[in-house]
């Protein structure tokens, strides 16, 4: 590492995006990956599409059960 660096050339917020949308990164056990990802091959799907489906009706579940 340097002991000084130069940055009078520098241009602030050069790859500031207002709109940027960051995703939650998500770490599955190996267990739990690998069923998920042989069902969503045997379904033709991506593991995200099917991770959403299957998030989306546990929350259909929990609210219909809260109401």
């Amino acid at each position: 590492m340097k002991a000084k660096y130069d940055f009078s050339k520098g241009e602030r917020g050069k790859f500031y995006d207002a709109e940027a949308v960051f995703q939650t990164p998500i770490y599955l056990e190996k267990d739990v990956d690998d069923f998920l990802q042989n069902l969503a091959d045997a379904k033709g799907k991506e593991v995200g599409e099917l991770v959403n489906d299957l998030l989306r009706h546990n929350i259909e579940l929990i609210q219909s059960i809260q109401q």
